[in-house]
């Protein structure tokens, strides 16, 4: 092993870093090559006959240019296996993808393993994929299965991205030099600032078995904070992008849904790190919303019926007590003749459209089809000729159309959606039988609004449009989703997700963290509502970020949140990494304050976590003070992140920070029903340090001690 803050003159320092200077020049030319071939459109065939094999081709030079960018302060490469001269697998994948498919890597006795693959001028691969089956050994090699490797050789990095250091570990004998993964640990510690990063280079093996999961495979993982699931999810659907990458466009993509904004901002440079720049990330309430804004949160008491997935009965009843048997006959002119259509016929057409149990959408198109063919057949057994064009004729006809929109008419998701919150009446008709009396008035919105445009929505409204939004006309297919956080969502936003997942998912939360009144309480449930119900539930019970200290006081809540849970076991014990500050009540802001200058002074990111009404109070001290700060937002993206956020309690959710500084722990419990679990998310956002500043009494299981928590079935 070598020490970490070895001298740059090193002759082995120097030789690694010439090689790093040339595989990011070779990384610029294999993306100007690519870029020159799709200003020219060299390789392209005949723009008529080819139009289509061309737009493919050009798409695809397109996302290479953007998959080959070189990002700022990201090394190529992180660590190199060294393998007996003269030995090697000639047969092994290289991990450069080059049209899906994968070249051969020549004999060689090193092996440099990065986010990408890199090849240099005459095609022979530098630096091979961390994905590629032969980067496995980077990950797996141990003196029990050397799997052929002689040394692995990890890199450390300044925060520049400089390569400053270097540490060799023997795989095919046992180290008995007792150095130990020190840059691995120095990686896992070292001070961040802004978004999250990948872990690419310090996956463990427990995570690393989630990560190459098979694409068949619908993976449910349950982590307590600090365990990495988010990362595990994120290179999980970067693994599968690399292996099964044609299967998933042809399913119709990928996407990962979190909880709001400010965290897919956080996560949003992990997947272009790993040269994955096509992913659609959004928000449950934007995979819902149909365009919605959501502008206030549900009582916790009216959330708990608006998440029951016995709302999809109710609505699907009140979108189809929309149809309606005809008023009258049918007069239908057409070529100087009035063709009749009576009611009996036309219910009769009605209840075979009702009786194909197609698409509400699907149903008013065909109902139309089926009364044109009435006219045609009465026009065939009158002898008048009919054209071909007469049927496409017929079915945009004004008075078929009339018809069609009084038995079949046409229905705003939102609009019905406005309509059954707010009429008692059609509220009781839909609901009968499902929803008792008590449900239907607490559903109920009072004060009525005085029109769909004055109506203020929640997320959970967002879900029931959705609802009835796919019941008229089927959402698009994805072939794989990660959705992250998702502990705290309702059984109608997983049907939601659901409707959309044409393979398989990863779904990824904490039931520790679960806040919301309408959430699902456990993962076997969550599975089912998402339609995969034979899933497989794992669990992360390693901490690698959070200190021993800090989830060993947070879990003291577990016993009041989720019993049937304990927090991991952390491998980290940094001297003073918790801190409890008591003040009296007129000098809390003081108090925080001088804890953003302590903070500040040292390296990496500082969070201040208070319940959402102080924040306000809180950012405008900041701002007198001088301290530049971002503020997140449920609904806006920040344009950058200072290294000082002020966060709202309800949006620190899978955020994670070096200092973290919460704010009266008690005002955050007291805020909302499920207050202990919002503060119990507070406590674990700290990868170094937690400061506690309070005036108030803390919460009563944190100001004594812990019973020991049992370990009991989250599933």
């Amino acid at each position: 092993m070598y020490p970490l803050d070895q001298d740059a003159f090193d002759p082995e320092i120097r030789t690694e870093r010439e090689f790093m200077d040339a595989c990011r020049a070779e990384l610029a030319r294999m993306r100007q090559e690519i870029g020159t071939a799709l200003a020219t459109g060299a390789g392209e065939g005949d723009a008529v006959v080819d139009k289509y094999s061309n737009h493919a081709l050009r798409r695809f030079r397109s996302q290479m240019v953007e998959e080959l960018s070189d990002l700022d302060n990201v090394p190529l490469f992180f660590g190199r296996l060294d393998y007996p001269r003269g030995e090697v697998y000639d047969n092994a994948a290289d991990g450069v993808r080059e049209g899906g498919s994968h070249t051969r890597r020549p004999h060689s006795d090193l092996v440099y393993v990065g986010r990408r693959g890199v090849r240099d001028s005459s095609g022979e691969p530098i630096v091979i994929d961390w994905r590629a089956p032969l980067a496995r050994a980077f990950y797996e090699a141990s003196p029990k299965d050397p799997m052929g490797v002689r040394v692995r050789r990890r890199y450390g990095f300044d925060h520049t991205g400089v390569l400053s250091a270097y540490e060799d570990e023997p795989v095919d004998r046992p180290d008995t030099s007792g150095g130990g993964n020190g840059l691995v640990a120095a990686e896992i510690e070292r001070p961040r600032t802004g978004p999250m990063r990948d872990i690419v280079a310090t996956i463990q093996p427990e995570q690393m078995r989630l990560v190459r999961a098979p694409l068949e495979r619908t993976l449910c993982i349950q982590g307590a904070p600090g365990t990495g699931k988010t990362a595990v999810g994120l290179h999980r659907l970067a693994y599968l992008l690399y292996t099964e990458r044609e299967r998933l466009r042809k399913g119709g993509g990928v996407a990962v849904i979190g909880p709001n904004r400010s965290f897919l901002s956080y996560i949003r440079n992990v997947l272009p790190s790993l040269g994955e720049v096509e992913v659609s990330q959004t928000t449950i309430d934007e995979l819902t919303g149909s365009g919605i804004t959501i502008e206030r949160a549900d009582d916790p008491q009216v959330a708990r019926i608006k998440g029951d997935a016995r709302m999809a009965e109710v609505i699907r009843r009140h979108l189809w007590a929309q149809v309606q048997p005809p008023e009258e006959e049918v007069q239908v002119t057409h070529q100087h003749r009035t063709w009749r259509l009576p009611c009996t016929d036309l219910i009769e057409e009605l209840h075979a459209v009702l009786g194909r149990g197609v698409d509400y959408g699907a149903g008013r198109e065909l109902l139309a089809q089926r009364l044109a063919h009435l006219v045609v057949r009465q026009m065939e057994q009158a002898g008048n000729p009919v054209a071909t064009t007469t049927l496409r004729r017929l079915r945009g006809h004004k008075a078929i159309s009339r018809a069609v929109r009084q038995m079949w008419p046409t229905v705003d998701p939102a609009r019905l959606v406005f309509d059954l919150l707010t009429d008692q009446a059609r509220l009781a008709r839909a609901a009968d039988g499902i929803l008792s009396a008590e449900e239907q008035g607490t559903l109920l919105r009072t004060p009525r609004p005085r029109s769909l445009r004055a109506m203020t929505w929640t997320s959970l409204d967002a879900a029931l449009i959705e609802e009835a939004a796919a019941l008229i006309a089927p959402p698009g297919k994805l072939g794989h989703v990660v959705v992250d956080e998702a502990q705290d969502l309702s059984p109608m936003q997983l049907r939601a997700i659901a409707r959309r997942v044409a393979g398989s998912c990863t779904v990824l939360g904490d039931l520790a963290q679960a806040t919301s009144p309408a959430a699902v309480h456990d993962w076997t449930t969550v599975l089912t509502h998402i339609g995969r119900p034979g899933g497989n539930i794992e669990e992360l019970t390693h901490g690698y970020r959070v200190p021993a200290q800090i989830i060993n006081y947070a879990a003291r809540l577990l016993p009041h949140i989720a019993p049937g849970l304990r927090g991991p076991a952390s491998f980290r014990h940094p001297t003073g990494a918790l801190q409890l500050i008591r003040t009296a009540p007129e000098e809390t802001i003081t108090a925080t304050i001088a804890a953003c200058a302590t903070a500040l002074a040292q390296e990496g990111s500082v969070g201040v976590i208070a319940a959402d009404h102080d924040i306000p109070e809180l950012s405008q001290a900041l701002s007198d003070d001088g301290f530049p700060h971002t503020v997140l937002s449920p609904d806006r993206t920040p344009p950058q992140f200072e290294r000082l956020t002020l966060t709202p309690v309800t949006l620190t959710k899978g955020i994670e920070f070096d200092t973290a500084l919460v704010i009266e722990p008690a005002r955050i419990a007291n805020s909302e029903d499920r207050g202990l679990q919002r503060l119990y998310v507070a406590l674990t956002r700290a990868v170094s340090a937690l400061h506690i500043i309070h005036a108030e009494h803390l919460p009563g299981p944190l100001a004594q001690e812990p019973a020991t928590p049992r370990r009991g079935n989250f599933r």
